[in-house]
């Protein structure tokens, strides 16, 4: 199978969930055996990372990239409020990429289209025009959810209006266009449901996101340790951390004076570095995630709004870590809790279970040997790809 990969961020290297997600689906199809193009957009916030792709990533998927400015701006954000259109999506619109993915279409014949996320919808009809490729959604999240959610914990209110409206327009686009589609893939057992019971009426199934898992015992790990890796110019993760530093961690700190807490990712807030509270370290990004995971005892995600599901989650269980967090984090993932992790959805719930986890070391390391076997037995690679594969096969169009 032939099969082009549009993503709205290049995949490679993995350094995000959303990279990770995109990333994992790539190389499980190369190692199944099929040929995959990726066509990704760049941006300011999301350059090529030439320095750090291999030629090896380069020559199998015959990468290339196509720079959009996605930076927001005050007048083409005032013509989508009043025009009612979804600025989001307006954002990834580009003759350069619209360009760029002609030639590629009329370059090779594809038998798939597999479109990473919503926002690249309005190329469809290029794609209709120029391939009779099966085009289908691989949907990461159900993007309008994360708005409205954002927009009802947000407490300013001219903020909170025009939150609402980013919610509106997106939700009137994402529901409209769904059907556009040949099929489509959630990652999130949770999102397909939605999507079916607002109208989408072509055929849909859920995938999530894979990964091989990997014993890393040799790795010691430092006690009383917690730690949150992730993006932080997402802002449910901005929103997330937020809460827990004001509502969790003066409480947790007091109770267990020899936690630690360590903030990991991307695009760390200056504000965090500057006034670190006592006990908090801010990392920011690190080489080696997976070392840096290793190292610590306690991955706590306090995300209170989000959709899909948490590749970070995943990625942490894969290495055999206890996960403390909210259900809208645990969401999505087959995981039971007291059994894979633990939830917690008010503060109460965040220092008991931590505070068990480090003062019950042994409970600790059992919930993380469970999350490691879940994730081996069923989040790996090998049987998602074949699952996509076999979804592919049977929707395919004639």
């Amino acid at each position: 199978m032939n099969l082009l990969q549009l993503c709205i961020k290049p995949p490679y290297p993995p350094v995000d969930g959303g990279t990770l997600a995109m990333h994992s689906i790539t190389q499980g199809l190369l190692d199944a055996g099929h040929r995959v193009k990726v066509l990704a957009v760049c941006s300011d916030k999301h350059p090529v990372l030439h320095d750090q792709m291999t030629d090896a990533y380069r020559q199998q998927t015959q990468f290339e990239a196509v720079h959009i400015d996605l930076r927001p701006h005050l007048l083409p954000a005032l013509y989508a409020m009043l025009s009612g259109e979804s600025y989001h999506v307006r954002r990834y619109r580009s003759a350069a990429f619209a360009d760029k993915l002609r030639e590629v279409l009329q370059t090779a014949r594809y038998d798939v289209v597999l479109v990473e996320g919503l926002f690249l919808t309005p190329y469809i009809p290029m794609i209709r025009q120029h391939s009779h490729a099966q085009v289908v959604l691989r949907a990461h999240n159900v993007e309008h959810r994360i708005w409205e959610q954002m927009a009802q914990g947000c407490h300013i209110p001219l903020k909170r209006g025009y939150l609402k409206h980013l919610a509106l327009t997106l939700r009137h686009y994402e529901l409209e266009h769904i059907n556009d589609y040949d099929a489509v893939v959630c990652i999130s057992p949770a999102d397909a449901d939605l999507f079916r019971q607002n109208g989408c009426r072509r055929p849909l199934t859920s995938i999530p996101f894979g990964i091989n898992p990997e014993p890393m015992e040799h790795i010691d790990v430092e006690p009383a340790s917690l730690f949150h890796l992730g993006s932080m110019d997402w802002m449910p993760n901005v929103e997330g951390i937020d809460w827990f530093l004001q509502s969790v961690w003066p409480r947790l700190h007091a109770e267990v004076p020899q936690a630690r807490l360590y903030l990991a990712g991307r695009k760390m807030p200056r504000r965090l570095i500057d006034h670190q509270p006592d006990g908090v370290t801010v990392v920011g990004e690190v080489a080696d995630a997976m070392y840096f995971i290793a190292s610590k005892q306690i991955n706590v995600v306090p995300l209170l709004s989000g959709s899909g599901i948490r590749v970070k989650i995943i990625e942490a269980m894969s290495v055999g870590k206890t996960v403390v967090t909210t259900r809208v984090g645990a969401r999505g993932i087959d995981a039971r809790d007291g059994e894979h992790l633990l939830l917690a959805d008010t503060a109460d719930d965040f220092v008991r279970q931590i505070r068990r986890c480090i003062e019950e070391p042994e409970y600790c390391q059992q919930i993380g040997r469970n999350a490691y076997q879940l994730i081996a037995d069923t989040y790996n690679i090998e049987t998602l790809t074949q699952q996509l594969i076999e979804f592919l096969c049977a929707t395919q169009v004639s």
